[in-house]
């Protein structure tokens, strides 16, 4: 079936799913984010006033293809996996979204994780991780340099560990994004959504944002609305 003529850029997303992930880190914010997604837009356009001129496409990828169990829920069944699609030349994904988990660090996930999103994450238009999954993209290397935040349950467990890759983590912020606004990181699991909803903005104009959150009914907090920082006597 043909791409609807109003649609002039397509972004590929690909959500990084392994075992004792977080369900709500990703479901959430691919709520979100698919929801402007080709057969979305073809078969409940109507439920917009107005359609943007973009669309975006979604791929779970894992290490292999056999179904992952995630922290809690039923199992989740991969796309595509990291090995299928790492070694291009070309970038395979524009958006890349690394969810959370009790593990979430290169120690515990999948070798093949940490490789694709240090030859795939260079060449992405936009990073975007949700609560722990700022631990894993630490690991790759990817944030050396750059301001995040994290899970605040673990904020000092994952500051502690990756104190050798000159990170500035912020430990009172909802979300944080960068300069350049290529990577942007969350603190836990629900922050995954807050996220999501400022990013859509950022990508494709507040009138579509904010027409996502009226349909899902979803209040999203200011990035610096964060109470859970203190909380856990972070500030």
């Amino acid at each position: 079936m043909s791409t609807p003529a109003h649609i002039k850029t397509i972004y590929k997303m690909a959500v990084c799913i392994y075992p004792e992930v977080t369900m709500l880190d990703f479901q959430g914010p691919v709520e979100l984010l698919s929801s402007f997604s080709i057969d979305n837009q073809r078969n409940y356009g109507y439920l917009y006033p107005k359609l943007p001129d973009c669309a975006i496409e979604t791929d779970f990828l894992s290490h292999s293809m056999e179904p992952i169990r995630p922290l809690t829920g039923p199992a989740i069944l991969p796309t595509k996996t990291y090995n299928e699609v790492m070694n291009s030349d070309q970038p395979v994904f524009d958006l890349i979204l690394i969810p959370g988990g009790v593990k979430a660090n290169v120690r515990h996930v999948d070798p093949s994780l940490v490789e694709f999103l240090k030859k795939q994450g260079p060449k992405a238009k936009h990073i975007l991780t949700v609560c722990t999954g700022s631990w894993i993209l630490a690991g790759s290397g990817l944030l050396d340099g750059k301001r995040a935040t994290t899970n605040k349950a673990l904020y000092k467990q994952v500051v502690e560990d990756t104190k050798d890759h000159n990170i500035e983590w912020i430990p009172k912020a909802r979300w944080v994004v960068n300069d350049d606004k290529k990577i942007w990181t969350s603190s836990g699991v629900t922050a995954g959504q807050d996220l999501a909803g400022a990013f859509l903005e950022y990508l494709i104009g507040k009138e579509y944002a904010e027409m996502v959150r009226g349909i899902i009914e979803l209040g999203t907090k200011e990035q610096g609305d964060d109470e859970f920082a203190t909380y856990y006597g972070l500030v």
